[in-house]
C-alpha cells in the first residue's frame, strides 16, 4: 500500500533554509523558485468564471461542448494541429492531477514500468510511485525496457527549456509503441517559444498517421495565468480518453463549472496569451544577461519559463549563492540526480522583481 513513507521527501520544504536566508535581505526576497504565475487573471476569464456562478448542479466529468470545441480549437489556431475530435477532449483539476494519477489512471501497478526523462518534473515519478509501479529514468535517446507502460515525454521541458524536435519526439513515439507503451506529452509550455520551436505530440509528424496510445497533457496555468483555478485537459486518442473519462466519472474527478466556463473564455482568447507571452519574453531578455554577467552558463533554455544555469558548482552550493543576494532558486537535484551542478531559475516574478533581481546579480 502506497504512503507518505514511500514518497520522495516534497522538494520544495527542503529549500526551507535557504528561503529564510534570502527574505533577509534588505531589498525583500526575489523568489525565482517556483514557476507561479504573478500577473492578473486577464477579465475576459474573471467574467466568464463569474458568468455561471449561481449554478447548483453537478458540471459533467466530460466537459461542456463548448469547453471541448474550445480546446480542439486553441490547439489548431495557436499549434497548428489538424482538427481533433472535441469527444477525445478531457478537462482536468490541473496537469499536475493528471500527471500524478495517469499511470493509476491506465491501470498500472506492481511489475509495470513508466519511463521518466532524466531530468523531469517530480510528479512523473510520484505518479509511477502511487500507483506502484516503477519508475525508470531514461538518458537521452535511450529506448524504454520491456515491461514499459507508459513513456512520458516533455517539451518544452522543465525544468531545462529544452526543445526536442519532431524528427526526434517522432522516434520517442516510435520506441514506446515497440514496447506497447503509452505516450504522455507534457505540453504544459508549448505556447512559449523563445529561441526554438516546439511541437506538439499531436503533430502528424511526430506521431504518424495515427492517434493511437499517444496522449497529450496541456495547462491554463502558465499562458492564461490561471495556476489557482486549476485548469488543464488531455486529449489524443480517443480510445485512451473515453477509458479515462469512464474511470474519471466514478472517482469525482471533476473539473469545476465555473472553472469550465473560464478556461472556455481563456481557450477562445489568443490576445491575452500574446500579451503574457510578451511579459515573459521581457523578463527573460533582462535576467539572462544579468545571469550571464555574474558568471553562469545558461544551457538549453530556448522556450518554457525557466533559466537552466551553472556556475560549474554544486546546485546547493549555487543556491546558497543566490540566496545570500536575496534570491531564491530551486536545485537542479530536484528534477534528477543528473541535475547536480545547476539551478532552475523562473521568470514568474513581477517586472520589479525581476529588476531587483538584475539590479542583485551586476552589481
Amino acid at each position: 500500500m502506497t504512503s507518505s513513507r514511500t514518497l520522495p521527501d516534497f522538494p520544495w520544504d527542503t529549500l526551507a533554509d535557504h528561503a529564510a536566508k534570502a527574505r533577509t535581505h534588505p531589498g525583500g526576497v526575489v523568489d525565482l523558485s517556483v514557476g507561479t504565475p504573478v500577473d492578473p487573471v486577464p477579465r475576459v476569464i474573471r467574467e466568464a468564471l463569474a458568468s455561471v456562478a449561481d449554478q447548483p448542479g453537478y458540471p459533467t466529468t466530460h466537459g461542456t461542448p463548448e469547453l471541448r470545441a474550445a480546446a480542439v480549437g486553441a490547439l489548431r489556431r495557436r499549434h497548428g494541429l489538424p482538427e481533433l475530435d472535441p469527444d477525445a477532449v478531457l478537462p482536468t483539476i490541473g496537469s499536475k492531477e493528471l500527471v500524478a494519477w495517469l499511470p493509476a489512471l491506465l491501470g498500472l501497478g506492481p511489475g509495470d514500468v513508466v519511463a521518466i526523462p532524466e531530468l523531469a518534473y517530480p510528479t512523473y515519478e510520484v505518479g509511477a510511485r502511487l500507483a506502484g509501479a516503477t519508475p525508470v529514468r531514461l538518458a537521452d535517446g535511450e529506448a524504454p525496457p520491456e515491461g514499459t507502460r507508459l513513456v512520458w515525454l516533455n517539451s518544452p521541458s522543465n525544468p531545462t527549456g529544452r526543445v526536442l524536435s519532431a524528427e526526434r519526439m517522432a522516434e520517442a513515439v516510435a520506441a514506446a509503441r515497440a514496447v506497447g507503451a503509452v505516450v504522455a506529452s507534457d505540453e504544459c509550455y508549448l505556447a512559449l517559444p523563445w529561441s526554438a520551436d516546439p511541437v506538439s505530440v499531436l503533430d502528424p509528424a511526430v506521431r504518424g498517421g495515427g492517434l493511437d496510445g499517444v496522449l497529450a497533457v496541456h495547462s491554463l496555468s502558465k499562458t492564461s495565468s490561471l495556476a489557482g483555478y486549476r485548469a488543464g485537459f488531455v486529449t489524443g486518442d480517443p480510445v485512451l480518453v473515453k477509458n479515462l473519462l469512464e474511470v474519471r466519472k466514478h472517482a469525482g474527478m471533476i473539473v469545476p463549472r465555473p472553472v469550465q466556463a473560464a478556461m472556455t473564455a481563456a481557450l477562445e482568447d489568443d490576445e491575452h496569451v500574446t500579451a503574457q507571452r510578451d511579459r515573459y519574453r521581457a523578463r527573460r531578455e533582462a535576467l539572462l544577461p544579468a545571469l550571464r554577467a555574474a558568471g553562469f552558463a545558461v544551457d538549453h533554455s530556448e522556450a518554457g519559463l525557466y533559466l537552466w544555469s551553472t556556475r560549474g558548482e554544486d546546485a546547493w552550493e549555487t543556491v546558497g549563492w543566490l540566496a545570500e543576494r536575496g534570491i531564491l532558486a530551486a536545485p537542479g537535484t530536484f528534477y534528477g540526480p543528473a541535475g547536480g551542478r545547476h539551478v532552475r531559475v523562473a521568470l514568474t516574478a513581477t517586472d520589479e522583481r525581476i529588476a531587483a533581481a538584475v539590479e542583485r546579480l551586476t552589481a
